[in-house]
């Protein structure tokens, strides 16, 4: 098991080819929280994730032998620019084995660092049996993305910076996908912060760890936003730690890995993919487990898609009611259109969509169906513009 030396070796290991990221108050998470939020921007990286703290250390230790054999590795995507950035640097050869369904951001992004790229399988285990199989055929290094000492240490460089520069912490929470980065953070928490409280996170779907501390169980997997912590299985070397150190684990719905996405944007600042704000979810899922209390929270990455940001956003906004979609009947002659827009302009809402259907939906041939999509203030603002609209016509959210 690694200790604090092996994670402070890392550090020094490791130290100016991996940047020292800010830790930063965030007011505005603290207020819609009641927790006093404080955050490590490890979005800011040069690969956009911690990721390549790990992968900058386990690179660096290869003997000479190693480096010339060539690595591979197995990745979501941000272990995968980790180890394609660092290899790059050292100049060793490097294979990345990516799961089909990987964002095209966090694919082109390892592509363009110069690694050989190889997409495959459906899932992380698929992926995983055909990076060993291509280990043993061209005989090259495997870098563990996270069940691995020397990995592990690398990520726990994190909690070592944030510890130094935070302040004093009640709670850490961390995500957890293999275990590399809580455990590394759980290794140096406890021996320097042993009275702050370790906290880890799950998604739904990827809830192996949810009757913690009991047996571990296999969850279902399937589709989620926080794909970079879409793993089955925990690392063995990283669970072992995670259950000497950390005293619950927590489970988070997807929706609220969503909203986590969102406050993270308009709140903070930044921008974090779905594994980076699963640390946020928790906090919003749990309120009464934080409240009043000083929380450090990893954005651990911000390579997410811009489409799949751009849907997230408006889902939230949609869910929050600044953003209202509504169905009208409306006869159809001159004017209707230009009245419709009048009232919603005059209650202050503001047109973002319009469908005007004729032909297919309507009732009668003398009327037309109007679907519109408006941007309120708030739910009130919203069921205001609905209000006003409905003294005239036929209204009906969608």
């Amino acid at each position: 098991m690694i200790t604090l030396d092996d994670v402070r070796a890392a550090a020094a290991r490791i130290e100016g080819r991996v940047l020292r990221t800010p830790t930063v108050p965030s007011h505005a998470l603290s207020k819609a929280t009641g927790a006093e939020i404080v955050l490590k921007l490890d979005n800011l990286q040069a690969v956009g994730s911690f990721k390549e703290r790990g992968a900058a250390n386990k690179l660096a230790l290869l003997t000479s032998e190693e480096r010339g054999r060539g690595v591979i590795t197995v990745s979501a995507g941000n272990h995968a620019q980790g180890v394609a950035r660092h290899a790059a640097l050292l100049g060793i050869d490097a294979v990345i084995v990516m799961p089909r369904f990987t964002p095209a951001a966090k694919v082109t992004r390892t592509a363009a660092w110069g690694a050989r790229v190889v997409l495959h399988g459906d899932n992380f285990a698929e992926a995983t049996a055909h990076a060993d199989a291509l280990c043993a055929a061209e005989g090259r290094v495997f870098v563990h993305p996270y069940d691995d000492p020397a990995v592990m240490a690398g990520q726990g460089t994190f909690a070592l910076e944030l510890l130094e520069d935070a302040g004093p912490l009640d709670v850490f929470v961390g995500p957890i996908g293999g275990g590399g980065l809580l455990s590394g953070c759980a290794v140096a928490g406890a021996a320097l912060r042993p009275e702050m409280d370790i906290v880890g996170v799950q998604v739904e779907a990827y809830s192996s760890l949810s009757d913690f501390p009991g047996d571990e169980l296999t969850p279902p997997g399937g589709a989620t936003i926080a794909e970079g912590i879409a793993v089955l299985r925990i690392g063995r070397q990283p669970l072992s730690v995670i259950r000497d150190h950390v005293s619950r684990v927590l489970v988070v719905p997807e929706r609220a890995v969503e909203d986590a996405i969102t406050l993270m944007a308009e709140g903070a600042k930044q921008v974090s993919e779905g594994a980076g704000a699963a640390a946020l979810a928790a906090v919003l899922t749990y309120p009464e487990l934080f409240r009043g209390k000083r929380v450090a929270l990893p954005v651990t990455g911000g390579n997410i898609d811009s489409r799949i940001l751009a849907n997230t956003l408006l889902r939230t906004l949609l869910r929050d009611g600044r953003l209202l979609c509504l169905k009208m009947d409306i006869p159809d002659r001159p004017g209707v259109l230009a009245d419709i827009s009048r009232k919603i302009g005059d209650a202050g809402g503001n047109i973002i969509e319009v469908s005007h259907q004729r032909l297919f939906t309507a009732a009668s041939v003398q009327a037309a169906e109007l679907e519109v999509m408006i941007e309120a203030r708030d739910p009130l603002h919203a069921q205001q513009i609905m209000d006003e609209l409905a003294k005239t016509y036929i209204v009906r959210r969608v």
